[in-house]
């Protein structure tokens, strides 16, 4: 019996992938990796398998997501694919709605859409996605309205565009967000949130709070439902761990300099990279993950799972060295099996 009232067994695991970049690599190596990640995950019993929309980041691969998506879709049977997320102010809604149709309609029954209202990178390159940046973050409820009313015509609010194939189609919809404006957005609507603590792990509870203060009951949820992403890095110690972990601290030191580059292989000593402020920073942008052992990522879970009521984590593990990554996923869904 375990000493634990929340038991892993009863929490949805997923995984967040980047098709990460690495030094000396190609983005052909990044989806040939990206979709080896997805089949090792269906045959681990994931949940979902999410891929996110960035741009030039030269570490990031997946920015055509729905075009990845794809390609992972069709090379998995059962998981889930889906955004985590689309910047949706980067494109028409019209065009996602199709998009996503397309995918629902070639995977049914498979497919998640989860928005966010960021760029996803810097305003020059905004601009080149947008031509202008009439569209911001600040028109995000507007845009999602649009792109619900072509899922479902009873919310299209007299617009008479269809969207072919995307109308009549139940594609589960999340808001995503690392403050509280999506998770107030969320709560309102009642659609599912999914948290980014894996940068902005500050935010975390506050958000949750304000998600499940604002939460309305509605067609699609009759109760909250949050899902928290979260750096998590297993090995066979905390020492190996810790080294792999030193990727992800130097992608966020890079980000930090602006020194936008590939993935770097690990280092020995992390502070010898880093000032001292940087250590701090790092802290403050890095402090929920969870990396060590498996008995180190149990007990951090445990705790992470009491402290935010959490309905599912999406775990990831941005690391540099490809069978190291796969690993860390082997291990962690051993935690979680060995729970149940």
């Amino acid at each position: 019996m375990s000493k634990h009232a929340i038991k892993l067994k009863e929490i949805p695991f997923s995984v967040l992938d980047l098709s990460p970049i690495t030094a000396g690599s190609t983005p052909a190596d990044s989806f040939r990796h990206t979709l080896e990640l997805a089949q090792h995950a269906e045959k681990l019993d994931y949940n979902r398998f999410w891929l996110a929309e960035h741009h030039n980041m030269p570490f990031i691969a997946s920015s055509a997501t729905s075009v990845v998506m794809s390609h992972v879709a069709a090379g998995t049977s059962q998981i889930r694919i889906g955004s985590g997320g689309i910047m949706l102010p980067n494109h028409a809604p019209l065009v996602i709605a199709e998009q996503f149709g397309t995918l629902e309609s070639l995977y049914p029954g498979r497919i998640d859409l989860g928005l966010g209202r960021a760029p996803g990178t810097d305003q020059g390159t905004a601009r080149a996605l947008r031509r202008n940046l009439g569209s911001t973050g600040d028109d995000f409820p507007e845009q999602l309205a649009e792109l619900r009313g072509y899922f479902d015509p009873s919310l299209a609010q007299g617009n008479p565009i269809k969207a072919i194939p995307g109308e009549g189609l139940n594609i589960p919809i999340w808001l995503l967000g690392s403050s509280g404006f999506s998770a107030q957005l969320a709560g309102e609507l009642g659609l599912p949130f999914a948290f980014a603590a894996h940068f902005s792990p500050l935010n975390t509870l506050g958000a949750l709070q304000i998600y499940r203060k604002a939460f309305k009951p509605s067609n699609v949820l009759d109760k909250p439902y949050v899902m928290v992403a979260l750096n998590i890095i297993a090995a066979e110690t905390d020492k190996e761990a810790k080294l792999l972990f030193t990727t992800l601290q130097q992608q966020f030191l890079n980000l930090m300099s602006g020194n936008l580059t590939q993935l770097q292989p690990p280092v020995d000593d992390i502070s010898e990279v880093a000032s001292s402020y940087q250590l701090k920073a790092l802290e403050q942008q890095l402090g929920t993950s969870i990396v060590g052992s498996q008995q180190t990522i149990k007990d951090k879970l445990y705790t992470f799972l009491k402290e935010s009521q959490a309905d599912e984590i999406m775990a990831i593990a941005q690391v540099y060295d490809h069978k190291a990554r796969l690993h860390s996923y082997e291990l962690l869904a051993e935690i979680i099996k060995s729970e149940r």
